[in-house]
């Protein structure tokens, strides 16, 4: 049976070539108020801090490394870049290695506005860079840059309301948006709009508010019974192709899939049984998995179903590094996300699923072997590098490795959001 692998850019030989490798870069996703991604904070690490140091030739390497290598436009899928800086990266030029059109340079809160900064941050504004001031805080020295400001990043977690409440007051009839950073649940999002923030910034849509001793869905029922046929050392066509035809939206999402340029196939494909012919069992495992993984957020902000297929390459990509089954793996990172899709508490919705108990038990939290990639990626996208660190050395991973999946699942994640939507 014919093959068809689904199409994945590499970094392998630019990392080769990048002085050090390529080093750890995180993205955090800001969102509006519709729940769709505005731009995304990147962290670079090239060092202990997660900002574009200003020590030259350090500073420059690393963001050379990351832009050139990764391709900025690809880490954000071309929507805006929210870049950390240090004043002597402003002052001196060093930011100039990025696109100013994509770019928004993050004024961190402990440099002192000198006339020299200011003067830069003007400079660079005209150029065409976005300004934002991070987790900021009034002080009267700082209003010459919040006149040039586009964004104003306040940190909900320790600013209390009423410090909020003055510091929006006091903003009143200046022309900038304002960013709530460090939101982690619904309900502190529910404030952050009520206070009058633009975009939001944290994990909250990640977490929803779950029903408690919910029942699956019946529809979903069957999507979970599609996925246990589909973990099978061989697929039964007859029985799944039932399965799926029951279902007008999955079919849809699976033949486009499958016809995307993902699966690079030179002839239309219109039926599940061609479908299966034409990629072969190992490929129609994925992207019918894919497909089954839209199906259930559906109803979520893109940005979620975006984590789970950028979860599920990783895992998958990552898994000979610790040698861990890839598709195995590959479920492990997309139903990671499951109580976000059905808004059910995970031990819910674990009994109902097609896997091994080591899995279910990595999927419930459990600090098992199987979960060590997963844990790995839950920590960088928090830029948690410490626990990054600990995690390569407790289950002998590569660093560099791991950097480099991450970079392809990103932009593998950002492809398959365009094929099934």
């Amino acid at each position: 049976m014919a093959t068809a692998a689904l199409e994945v850019p590499t970094f392998e030989t630019a990392a080769e070539a990048a002085p050090g490798g390529l080093r750890y870069v995180a993205r955090q996703p800001i969102m509006d108020m519709r729940g769709r991604v505005h731009g995304y904070e990147l962290l670079f690490r090239s060092g202990p801090e997660a900002v574009f140091r200003g020590d030259g030739d350090l500073a420059t390497r690393t963001m050379l490394d990351n832009t050139v290598i990764y391709g900025l436009e690809k880490l954000t899928g071309g929507l805006p870049a929210f870049v950390n800086c240090t004043s002597e990266s402003l002052t001196e030029n060093l930011v100039h290695v990025l696109p100013p059109g994509m770019t928004v340079l993050e004024i961190l809160e402990n440099l002192e506005p000198t006339p020299r900064l200011i003067a830069a941050c003007r400079k660079l504004k005209s150029s065409g860079f976005r300004l934002a001031l991070d987790d900021f805080v009034w002080k009267p020295a700082f209003a010459p840059l919040v006149e040039i400001a586009d964004y104003i990043k306040v940190d909900f977690a320790l600013c209390a309301a009423q410090e909020r409440k003055a510091l929006i007051e006091r903003l009143n009839g200046v022309t900038v948006a304002l960013v709530a950073e460090k939101v982690e649940t619904q309900e502190e999002y529910k404030q952050a709009c009520a206070e009058g923030f633009n975009f939001f910034q944290g994990y909250y849509f990640c977490r929803p508010v779950l029903m408690q001793n919910g029942k699956v869905p019946a529809n979903r029922l069957s999507h979970i019974e599609i996925l246990q046929l589909l973990r099978g050392d061989s697929i039964d066509l007859r029985k799944l192709t039932r399965l799926v035809k029951r279902d007008a939206s999955l079919t849809y999402r699976l033949l486009r899939l499958v016809n995307s340029p993902m699966c690079a196939i030179r002839q239309e494909v219109r039926s599940i049984q061609s479908a299966l012919l034409a990629v072969g069992e190992e490929t129609f495992r994925r992207i019918a998995t894919l497909a089954i993984t839209s199906e259930l957020g559906a109803n979520q902000p893109a940005e979620v179903l975006r984590m789970a297929f950028m979860r599920g390459r990783f895992c998958e990509l990552a898994a000979p590094e610790c040698e861990l089954d890839p598709t195995e793996q590959y479920l492990l990172g997309m139903l990671s996300l499951l109580p976000a899709m059905l808004q059910l508490p995970m031990e819910e919705l674990t009994p109902a699923l097609p896997l091994r108990d080591e899995i279910r038990e990595a999927l419930n939290g459990r600090a098992n072997r199987e979960r060590c990639l997963l844990a790995w990626l839950e920590s960088h996208e928090h830029a948690d590098w410490a626990t990054c660190d600990a995690l390569v050395q407790s289950y002998g991973l590569n660093q560099g490795h791991l950097a480099v999946r991450y970079a392809e699942a990103v932009v593998w994640a950002e492809t398959a959001l365009r094929s099934v939507g």
